[in-house]
């Protein structure tokens, strides 16, 4: 049994707590594959497992890394449709920062065509939670206003630019007006700096008073009364990150008025079967809007495996716009 790179957590802190190190290869189980990592993208949630917050589900790598690109290397039993030599990116529930993979068959998708094999690591998290939270859940249709806060994170750019591919107005909030400039760059129409600026008043005045039919929120307890206040008759708020805390008062008065909802997910814990369902849909209508040069991965840039604390450092400072990749 040969041995490889990865980055490993012997104990829990800052970025300095990612180690590199020498761990066994790991083989393909039934029904998965092994990848030869291009490329690894950098997550919040990585930074939470680096810091004890964020295990990995059971019987899961320790290693951190949730996305990766590379080329298929050997296939377990029971796979089909995927060939050694294939390119590939992947949806991971661990394992990602290192030079070798196994992933379920299920959560493989080709790199699309006009895309890099390393840029392609910086696709496969951010579509399947854009996809499932905003299109699968909250259902967003052409006509209607998505508010996305943080617009110029990895997940902030793709939703931008899936929203207003269907047809949706987009709305986001930053910190920067660099940060605005990008967004706007990618499709943006409204674009609040909540540093100066009050989201609600500014998403009212731009929808006529109506409000926002799909909020995309990473902060949680800290905009959740914002939240609702500025959700449109029927909408849909849908919290993906705790950033800001996780607990608050909901006003159900204000949620029933509006006849609206409040959805909390996760990708990470899903079972199998729904992450395969998820990552057809993503292959089925992100995949088609990639390879006609409407939808693209925005790339900050990238690290060496070893250099793993500074692409969290990175992460950390939130200058950034778009994804931080780690090429082993």
């Amino acid at each position: 049994m040969g041995g490889m790179k990865a980055i490993t957590i012997p104990e829990f802190g800052g970025p300095e707590a990612l180690v590199l190190s020498e761990v066994p290869d790991p083989e393909p189980g039934t029904g998965e594959v092994l990848v030869q990592v291009a490329a690894a993208g950098v997550n919040r949630a990585d930074v939470l497992q680096r810091q004890g917050h964020y295990a990995p589900p059971p019987g899961e790598s320790e290693v951190p890394g949730l996305e990766v690109s590379g080329t298929i290397e050997a296939l377990g039993d029971g796979v089909e449709g995927w060939s050694v030599g294939d390119e590939v990116c992947a949806l991971l529930s661990g394992g990602g920062y290192a030079e070798l993979v196994r992933v379920p068959a299920g959560q493989l998708l080709p790199v699309p065509s006009g895309v890099s094999l390393i840029e392609a690591a910086a696709l496969p998290e951010v579509t399947c939670t854009v996809w499932s939270n905003v299109f699968l859940t909250a259902n967003l249709q052409p006509g209607e206003t998505l508010l996305v806060h943080g617009g110029s994170s990895g997940i902030g750019t793709m939703a931008i630019q899936l929203g207003r591919a269907i047809g949706a107005v987009v709305a986001v909030t930053a910190g920067s007006p660099e940060k605005l400039a990008a967004c706007a760059d990618l499709g943006a129409e409204v674009l609040v700096n909540y540093r100066e600026e009050d989201f609600v008043e500014r998403v009212l005045a731009a929808t006529d008073g109506a409000g926002a039919d799909v909020v995309l929120d990473n902060m949680g307890a800290k905009y959740l009364a914002r939240n609702v206040a500025v959700l449109a008759t029927g909408g849909r708020l849908v919290v993906i990150g705790m950033q800001g805390g996780t607990r608050a008062e909901l006003d159900l008065g204000v949620l029933l008025r509006k006849r609206a909802a409040v959805i909390a997910t996760s990708l990470r814990a899903r079972p199998l079967g729904e992450k395969a369902t998820i990552v057809a849909a993503v292959r089925e209508h992100v995949w088609p809007l990639i390879e006609a040069g409407e939808v693209r991965p925005v790339v900050m840039s990238r690290h060496p495996l070893a250099d793993a604390a500074a692409a969290h450092r990175e992460l950390e400072a939130s200058a950034h716009i778009g994804k931080i990749l780690l090429t082993p």
